[in-house]
């Protein structure tokens, strides 16, 4: 059975799930095959919300779709890979903030490139409208809750 013909039983949800984790592996596999720094797609997630801002952690927690004490271990992770550094916030002994070092800040550019360049390979593949048209889509307010 080809990919096609497996994906054509798939409801809506299952669709974008399938899709989604394709295109992380895939982004994924560019990254490891050009850097030595090892950057999960958890950890991606959360250099994306931290990308030239300063959150403090409980916003990252707040803000991001993963556990709590995961959320820790990945931003002890990327600080040990010397990708963000956590500094105290003023007059609050228990907040912390955080923001990307400058190699942390180079490693997003060029993954941001990457995904760049994969858009284009799917541009290249469907159609510049039918991506157009589904970036429209999915931007688009469904009116749904969780």
């Amino acid at each position: 059975m080809s990919v096609n013909s497996e994906l054509r039983e798939l409801d809506l949800v299952d669709l974008l799930s399938e899709r989604h984790t394709l295109l992380r592996k895939i982004a994924e596999k560019a990254w490891n095959n050009q850097s030595d720094i090892y950057i999960s797609n958890s950890e991606w997630y959360i250099m994306a919300r931290i990308y030239k801002k300063q959150p403090t952690i409980s916003y990252i927690n707040k803000n991001v779709e993963i556990s709590r004490q995961a959320i820790h271990k990945f931003i002890k992770n990327l600080a040990e890979k010397g990708l963000v550094e956590v500094n105290n916030v003023e007059n609050n002994k228990k907040e912390k903030w955080i923001q990307l070092t400058l190699l942390g800040e180079e490693c997003y550019e060029k993954n941001e490139k990457l995904k760049a360049g994969l858009e284009r390979e799917i541009t290249e593949k469907i159609g510049a409208e039918q991506v157009r048209l589904l970036k429209e889509i999915l931007k688009m307010d469904w009116n749904i809750d969780e």
